[in-house]
Order: structure tokens, then C-alpha cells, then sequence
């Protein structure tokens, strides 16, 4: 009998955060349909660390930008060596097109309305698309249950930053909602990315809220999606961190200003979110009131997912 040859994969997947993290259910449904296929994945260095702790993947390769494009030839370089089985290019790059490949699905590139997650779904005709997931090692997960005990009581996840800041909501009104619902016997937790400028935007709620702990800076995505698990409830921002929580299934509140929630609201079993007053993709973060956050939080916190989280 003829042995069974092990599929390979290739998924090429996003620069940024958040939009890799909307990928996941794709990738997870690959693996769901190929099981023990030899998988790469390609994405940007922020988010390789959220593929490296998935166990299906043999190799993660991290597109670094470079002038004049030239990251993509080096990315074909690393790659045209294997005969693929499937490739999937969530980046509409030219690469897929000169790589030996039984299959390829390519999503092309550029902005178009509706949800991001479907396009990626519609891509392999999945309808509903899979929803976002999350991968951490068994030492991640360790980490995090020494780090947040379920015994120190419930744990509220803010994360105050973006990308940039027109999507930042005040650092006073996440004071202001973290206060109101410490009285409910919540702990905050305050997250943020890597560098300096990260930092600096988290400082003024981490002043505001001396007693918080500061899980912010330079950890591992499946350290930081281990340490979201344990949270009772996600308020943050419309960035990466949001997306993480929310794919891995964390009672999870976005804030969303001038940035398209039709677009990129969070996708899971537990997400919700508020957008301010005003046209989508102009409004001023600076119109979402804290009195609508805290109506939203509390709701989200009275669903069944928020009290398993809890």
C-alpha cells in the first residue's frame, strides 16, 4: 500500500496584529481539514509569535519590511524550494503566483465593505467564516495561572493603546470605567505592546489606577492570549490585543471611534462593542461617554459567557 502523503501548507497572513489574529479560523480550519499537514506560516514580527505556539506549525517565517518591496523576494526565496500542496495568501502578493502549488487561494488586496473576517471565510467559501482562535503552550499557560490566580478573585483586562491615536479613548474615562467597576470586586489588569510609545500611552491609566497590574511590554502573543483567558472582562481599544481577546473567547467590550466597526469589530463567542456618535470612520473617539462603556460593560458581565469567565 502506497503511503499517504503529508499535505504542505503555506499561509501567508498579515503584517499587523489584529488582522492575523482574524486569520486564525482559517488557518485552524485547514488544520481541522488536513490533519498532520506540514504547515508554514508567513506573517510580520509582531504577530509571529502568535502562530509560533500553535502546535500544527512546523515553521513560522517572519516578512520583515524592506525597501522597494523587496521582503517578497526573499519571502519566494525561503519558499520555492518546496512543492506546496496549498497556498493561501491572505496579502494578495505576487509570491503565490511563482511558487510551485497544486492550490492556490489568494485574497486580493485593497479596502472593501463588510467584515473583514468574511472576506477571509469567502476565500475557501466557508459561510459562516470560523471564528478567530487562540494558541498558547502548556509553560505559557503555567505562567499565566501563577501570574493571575482564579483565587485572587475576578480580573478586569484594559487595553488603553492603538496604533495611533485617534482610536485612543481618553485615559481618564478607562480610569473612571475601572473604578466604577472595582466596586463590583473586579482587579485591573492594564495590557499594551511593545516600546517605548506603547509605554507612554499606557502610563497615564496605569497612574490613574495605582493598583492595577502592569502586564504591558515585550511578552509572547501566547503568553498574552494566556494571560486574556483568565480576565472576566476585555475593555480596550480597536487594536490587535482587542482581537486576541476577543478570539479567545474573553468577555470582551471594543472601543471604536473613527475606525470602522462593520469592518473590524471583534469576532467571538463573547464579543460586543460601542462605537461614538458620529459617521462611521470619522468619529471622534472623544464621543463615546463613560456612562454608554459602563452600561455595555455591566451587560456584557451579566451574560453567561461573563460569569464563566468570571
Amino acid at each position: 500500500m502506497a503511503a499517504v502523503k503529508t499535505p504542505r501548507i503555506l499561509f501567508i497572513t498579515a503584517n499587523r496584529l489584529g488582522d492575523a489574529v482574524i486569520s486564525t479560523g482559517l488557518l485552524a480550519e485547514l488544520i481541522r481539514r488536513n490533519p498532520g499537514a506540514r504547515i508554514t506560516v508567513a506573517c510580520g514580527p509582531v504577530a509571529a509569535s502568535l502562530f509560533e505556539a500553535c502546535p500544527s506549525v512546523e515553521r513560522v517565517i517572519t516578512v520583515v519590511k524592506q525597501r522597494w518591496d523587496r521582503h517578497w523576494f526573499t519571502l519566494w526565496q525561503a519558499c520555492v524550494g518546496t512543492a506546496w500542496d496549498l497556498v493561501v495568501d491572505l496579502r494578495g502578493s505576487a509570491v503565490s503566483l511563482f511558487l510551485w502549488t497544486r492550490q492556490r487561494r489568494i485574497l486580493r488586496g485593497g479596502r472593501r465593505p463588510g467584515p473583514r473576517i468574511n472576506h477571509i471565510g469567502a476565500l475557501m467559501k466557508l459561510s459562516p467564516p470560523p471564528l478567530p482562535v487562540t494558541w498558547s503552550t502548556a509553560g505559557q499557560n503555567e505562567k499565566a495561572a501563577h501570574i493571575l490566580p482564579h483565587d485572587a478573585g475576578s480580573w478586569l483586562a484594559l487595553a488603553p493603546t492603538a496604533n495611533w491615536d485617534g482610536k485612543i479613548w481618553p485615559a481618564e474615562r478607562f480610569v473612571a470605567v475601572a473604578r466604577d467597576l472595582m466596586r463590583s470586586g473586579l482587579k485591573p489588569v492594564v495590557f499594551y505592546g511593545p516600546g517605548r510609545e506603547e509605554q507612554a500611552r499606557a502610563a497615564p491609566v496605569l497612574a490613574g489606577l495605582p493598583e492595577a497590574r502592569d502586564l504591558g511590554g515585550n511578552r509572547p502573543i501566547g503568553e498574552v492570549a494566556a494571560l486574556l483567558k483568565r480576565c472576566a472582562l476585555f475593555v480596550g481599544n480597536d487594536s490587535g490585543l482587542m482581537h486576541l481577546a476577543a478570539a479567545g473567547g474573553v468577555p470582551t467590550l471594543g472601543l471604536f471611534g473613527p475606525s470602522k466597526a462593520s469592518e473590524y469589530a471583534p469576532s467571538g463567542v463573547a464579543a460586543s462593542h460601542v462605537a461614538a456618535d458620529g459617521p462611521e470612520g470619522s468619529a471622534d473617539i472623544h464621543n463615546l461617554s463613560v456612562e454608554t462603556v459602563l452600561v455595555a460593560a455591566r451587560q456584557r458581565l451579566g451574560s453567561p459567557e461573563g460569569h464563566a469567565a468570571a
